[in-house]
């Protein structure tokens, strides 16, 4: 490859990696807040206590501007198979075009449908219907994530399918989309999101005790984020260890960069590095600090097997150890804390302090970001780890990328960092000024009805929102 093409690759993955770090953030909330609506409209409708319907109210508007930077950020990764990786789209495109299209067809449908009646339909459909209407939106949500872990899991593990003239063809379709590593990622990913959307729940809640501003609404989001956190978060660790078991088989190149492991020696159990720093040029992990046996314990669940090391595989196929080293240990680092503070939440309830010990609450709002980093770093190390391939074993990513000019690859880059930023940063700062004001009690029964020429007749999905944001008072 020459200068002009490796610099156009270089800059068409530094694109990607940048649009599709921005777009998860939004649907991970979105598959979280969607799935809270509905549990907190289900308590509503059965218990009757206003505090869940205050709440219901409260979220969905920070839903529905989420929302929509979800799919406005979410448009543009289609645009970009087409333009910086055309050799992919060709290869691949019999396979993960349809994938991609049986999510529009039922997700994103499923979602458009509903999602009128769920943001504005309170004062114009019954109860039922407009739980129904809930439901189905988060349902939605949760088909759309089936079908992008699918297609990404194929190209993570591949299966089902032929090279043909040069194009990979399907010849079985339920290999292509429960391919081995399908379900582990679909759990964890349907997990992460939970665990995303608790902990900024969690962290909302805080700020606002914190401030004395005490309401039974608030509270209560307190208290279910909690119980999310001690619940799903140890769950999370079981499945992330049934995952690294079936990467283990199937990608052994992306476990030996995690663990940063070099080479192993004859008869001995594999240790588990803790902390060190990858030296690719070098082949070892420099400054590292080993527990002894323990990388066979944990990833072959073994006393005597040895898990795969980096120089046994061809330098060419070698991930980055660096960065998945380090991004691992980043998500691991977050899930630990995580379930600390659900384990320090279910201890302060049993004592009756969990809305009024102070250091809990800073702790609470501060992680209140660690899922969204958990889940960010996770991804690194998915996406990374299977390099140099964009199809596990298949297709190399370098093969993948189109004979597009360095200086338009690098303008569009551009383009898109300034918009980005302006766009969703101002976009992330208005749903921090909506989680700033707060739940407030009834705050449903302010809603004015509406009507054709009324103020509230729905335009758009951000018209939930209101269009101004008082500030929340400060006083401690």
């Amino acid at each position: 490859m020459d200068t002009s093409n490796t610099t156009a690759f270089i800059l068409a993955r530094i694109q990607f990696g940048f649009t599709i770090g921005f777009h998860i953030i939004f649907p991970a909330i979105t598959i979280g807040l969607a799935s809270f609506l509905a549990v907190l409209e289900a308590l509503w409708l059965k218990t009757g206590r206003e505090a869940y319907r205050d709440l219901y109210y409260h979220w969905s508007k920070i839903f529905a501007v989420n929302f929509g930077m979800g799919v406005v950020s979410g448009v543009v990764m289609a645009w970009q198979f087409g333009t910086n990786w055309s050799r992919f789209a060709y290869f691949a495109g019999g396979i993960t075009g349809p994938l991609l299209t049986y999510e529009v067809l039922t997700a994103f449908f499923l979602e458009a449908g509903f999602l009128g009646v769920m943001l504005f339909g309170w004062n114009r459909v019954g109860r039922g219907l407009h739980f129904l209407a809930t439901s189905m939106v988060a349902l939605g949500t949760l088909v759309s994530m089936f079908w992008i872990l699918s297609s990404n899991s194929w190209m993570q593990t591949p299966q089902g399918y032929r090279i043909i003239d040069g194009r990979a063809v399907p010849v079985d379709w339920l290999a292509v989309v429960f391919n081995p590593s399908f379900p582990f990622r679909l759990a964890h990913m349907a997990i992460a999101a939970f665990l995303a959307t608790a902990c900024f729940v969690g962290a909302s809640s805080a700020w606002h005790l914190r401030r004395r501003n005490d309401n039974t609404p608030i509270r209560t989001a307190l208290s279910m984020a909690m119980w999310m956190a001690v619940i799903v978060a140890p769950i999370q660790a079981v499945v992330g260890d049934a995952h690294g078991l079936n990467t283990l088989e199937h990608q052994p190149a992306k476990i030996a960069a995690i663990e940063g492991h070099w080479e192993n020696i004859p008869g001995q159990p594999s240790p588990l590095i803790l902390f060190g720093w990858p030296d690719m040029k070098a082949e070892q992990t420099r400054f590292a600090v080993e527990v002894p046996v323990l990388g066979s314990i944990i990833l072959t669940h073994s006393l005597t097997r040895q898990i795969p090391a980096l120089k046994s595989f061809p330098p060419e196929d070698r991930p980055d150890s660096t960065i998945v080293f380090w991004s691992f240990r980043a998500m691991v680092g977050m899930g630990l804390l995580m379930i600390a503070m659900g384990l320090w939440a279910l201890l302060l309830r049993l004592r009756g302090k969990l809305y009024s010990s102070r250091p809990f609450l800073a702790f609470a709002q501060w992680m209140g970001a660690a899922g969204l980093i958990a889940l960010l770093a996770g991804w690194v190390t998915t996406e990374v780890g299977r390099q140099p391939w964009v199809i596990y074993g298949v297709m190399r990513t370098v093969d993948a990328t189109s004979p597009t000019p360095p200086a338009q690859v690098g303008l569009s880059l551009a383009l898109f960092v300034v918009v980005y930023f302006a766009l969703f940063g101002t976009g992330i700062l208005y749903i921090l000024r909506l989680v700033r004001k707060g739940p407030e009690p009834h705050e449903g029964e302010r809603v004015t009805e509406g009507g054709a020429g009324r103020s509230r007749t729905p335009a758009r999905p951000l018209s939930a929102a209101p269009e101004r944001v008082e500030r929340a008072p400060t006083q401690e």
